[in-house]
């Protein structure tokens, strides 16, 4: 499973903008390292620099210098909507001066082909293939006396997933869909106003957290302060694996800690699933906090039975074929003196394909493990997503295809459990209305096309032969 998107907002005349959304950025790089970027204004010009890779890949002093004003926008991004090109990096800038805007979004628009052709009919032009390209050019072609209205008009024609930054010349809108499937959160710093996907971010760069943006609301931040402005919103669907995976172990979400969270759902998976075992191990980094609420519950003591390689992430060096054979060991190092002869609980955080899991288990058994108990903090999950994650088709998702038993015998363990959607929402601490968890039961907040896809707008594009720039400076 692939991470959705982060996204970052500031207005502040007293900052150094731009050096703050890099900050910011760095804390939010677990949503997405394809492709990052920043816009900056200074109340007149809006300049934008992108480009493929994580944070510190795509920004030196100089770019930064060049990217001169006091709001900024900022984006890491793993595609969900259009391939992982150049041209699909954010922020987006559209329209034409005065009236442009820079985006950056996380989620997934699931009517988006729909509006893209509807745009494109009435001559908007796309310069990628992406539905955050789309969301801009709807907010520029909408009527309204002013930004708030225009961005509200295409929030009634959106569905699906979006959390926003929005930059005007002058202003910082932020944005979340009336779902709330994505987090977005709003903080002060130093007279101004930041907005981030995690709070995380908001506490990495020295800001004070405010509050968590609502579902529907939209908040204009300019030269008068920040105004909020209230949505409908009818049900919430904030995404369960937000809690599970996604965000950071130090952000709230929901007015709840992310640690205490995946720590109760490893106590969780203790009580629903015990077994009699030697040792308990979370699998790094996202399920350690889960393997050690599931050894407090047991009694079983915690050990560190893989080590993760933290430096191992997209590289542009073909392997050859003898380290390509090495799997899953060039992320995961076993310590055999921790395993050997061992009965072991190894508590992870979902099993979606069932591709790593196996090298994981024989990893395990080669460093001498003598029993191996998978504990999953994940239910089942049957159905895709089309909210933001990259996740799989169901025909891909080994629990559509396969039974509990059956996955237990595939993935090669001694046994299998998982948590169920009971327990989860019991860890979590917050009503279970709250809450999409379409992946496990197929109940999605809104229709959906049960086979979607990503590269649905490039398609479109493909056969419309729209101008395309892959540069990544300047735009």
């Amino acid at each position: 499973m692939h991470e959705s998107c982060g996204v970052f907002g500031v207005y502040s005349p007293n900052e150094d903008v731009a050096r703050l959304t890099f900050f910011a950025l760095f804390a939010l790089q677990h949503r997405g390292q394809e492709s990052s970027g920043i816009a900056t204004s200074d109340g007149k010009k809006i300049r934008v620099y992108t480009g493929m890779g994580r944070v510190s890949n795509v920004f030196t002093e100089e770019s930064l210098t060049r990217l001169t004003g006091h709001i900024a926008v900022g984006h890491n991004r793993y595609s969900t909507a259009g391939s992982s090109r150049a041209v699909n990096a954010q922020p987006i800038l559209v329209g034409n001066e005065p009236e442009n805007i820079a985006i950056a979004h996380n989620g997934n628009v699931i009517n988006a082909t729909h509006l893209y052709t509807e745009l494109a009919d009435k001559g908007y032009t796309f310069r990628g293939t992406t539905d955050s390209e789309v969301i801009a050019n709807l907010i520029l072609s909408n009527p309204g006396s002013g930004w708030v209205d225009k961005i509200r008009h295409a929030m009634r024609r959106l569905q699906g997933a979006y959390s926003l930054v929005v930059m005007t010349p002058r202003a910082l809108f932020a944005v979340r869909d009336p779902l709330g499937v994505r987090p977005l959160c709003l903080g002060t710093i130093d007279g101004g106003y930041v907005v981030a996907s995690e709070t995380c971010a908001i506490d990495h760069i020295g800001a004070n957290f405010v509050r968590e943006i609502e579902p529907g609301e939209i908040v204009a931040i300019n030269e008068n302060g920040a105004e909020s402005c209230p949505g409908e919103s009818r049900r919430k669907g904030t995404c369960i694996f937000e809690f599970i995976y996604f965000a950071r172990l130090d952000s709230v979400v929901d007015g709840r800690l992310l640690y205490l969270a995946r720590q109760a759902m490893g106590s969780g998976l203790a009580i629903e699933h015990p077994v009699d075992a030697d040792i308990v191990m979370g699998v790094p980094e996202s399920a350690v906090a889960a393997g050690t609420g599931y050894a407090r519950e047991s009694g079983i003591p915690v050990v560190e039975g893989l080590i993760k390689n933290r430096y191992v992430g997209r590289t542009f060096i073909e392997p050859d074929q003898r380290i390509r054979d090495l799997g899953v060991k060039l992320k995961y190092n076993p310590l055999p003196q921790v395993l050997d002869g061992e009965r072991v609980v190894v508590v992870d955080d979902s099993i979606v394909r069932g591709t790593t899991t196996p090298s994981v288990v024989k990893l395990l058994r080669k460093g001498g493990a003598k029993e191996i108990h998978m504990r999953i903090c994940a239910p089942p999950i049957r159905y895709p997503c089309f909210f933001g994650v990259d996740m799989a088709t169901r025909g891909e998702l080994i629990a559509a295809q396969k039974s509990i038993p059956e996955i237990c015998e595939f993935i090669g363990a001694d046994s299998l459990g998982y948590l169920s959607i009971n327990g989860l929402i019991k860890a979590v601490g917050l009503p279970r209305e709250n809450f999409c968890l379409a992946c496990f039961t197929g109940d999605y907040p809104i229709p959906v096309q049960l086979e979607m896809d990503k590269l649905a707008i490039e398609t479109l594009a493909s056969g419309r032969q729209p101008p395309v720039c892959d540069g990544t400076e300047g735009r």
